[in-house]
């Protein structure tokens, strides 16, 4: 993790965002923007294409694909770009939050406003459940990012105060907060949280997680797919699991 790195990257692509468009146009593109300059400043390694598709990053030993949701629609780079060299996918994850309004017919923006919630490492894994078939590649790498930021929303929703059902405009990047990597099956451990017994249920998952039943079962079927998780036998009706 490099805080100054990724410092200089804010400055750089937000800088340009403002002079160029302003601030909340830009439909969610500058978390990408300023991940693929911290991650790679040589321009001339961006946007590559790579088998009939364009790659964000394309280095020497590997590809890079920034992917702020949605998992699914790499399932056809993943196919094409994973028998050719390694391939990282970055993952950024609102650590905390403010939110600011933008009214569309004023272009006034509100001041920040706080999220009580803050976001962790498990918000990645509905996702990696759409791309299961390709977790157990060994040329599959993942880079979770924890970030700081704004997040800008138009006042155009449904209800009256005009926020529920609202537009997600963009997102600013102010701090970088971690950097987590997966790319061994002894990384996938790093999805466990900490205080779990042994053997554990998905219920023990859930309450050291904090994350939803769902989740927590989502989460123990996949590193059981990944070969990390041995299931034990049973406590009522639930698996039991151990770390191998």
């Amino acid at each position: 993790m490099n805080q100054e790195a990724f410092d200089m990257a804010c400055k750089i692509i937000i800088d340009s965002c403002e002079r160029e468009n302003g601030i909340g146009t830009l439909g969610e593109k500058t978390v990408h923007a300023v991940l693929k300059q911290y991650l790679c400043p040589d321009r001339s390694c961006q946007e590559q294409k790579v088998s009939g598709f364009v790659a964000d990053i394309r280095l020497s030993d590997q590809i890079i694909e920034i992917q702020t949701r949605g998992f699914d629609k790499l399932r056809r780079k993943l196919t094409a770009f994973l028998p050719l060299c390694p391939v990282t996918i970055v993952y950024p994850v609102p650590h905390i939050k403010y939110l600011r309004w933008v009214d569309p017919v004023t272009g006034r923006i509100s001041a920040p406003r706080k999220s009580p919630r803050h976001g962790t490492v498990y918000q990645i894994i509905p996702e990696l459940y759409k791309i299961k078939p390709f977790l157990t590649d060994p040329n599959l790498r993942f880079k979770i990012v924890l970030i700081d930021m704004e997040e800008y929303r138009m006042l155009d929703g449904w209800s009256r105060d005009k926020k529920k059902g609202s537009t997600k405009c963009d997102r600013i990047p102010s701090r970088l907060y971690d950097e987590i990597d997966i790319d061994f099956k002894e990384s996938w451990l790093s999805l466990l949280p900490d205080g779990l017994p042994d053997p554990f249920t998905s219920a023990d998952y859930k309450k050291a997680a904090r994350v939803s039943q769902g989740c927590a079962g989502t989460a123990l079927h996949i590193l059981h797919y990944a070969g990390c998780l041995t299931r034990t036998g049973k406590k009522g009706n639930s698996y039991l699991y151990q770390r191998n």
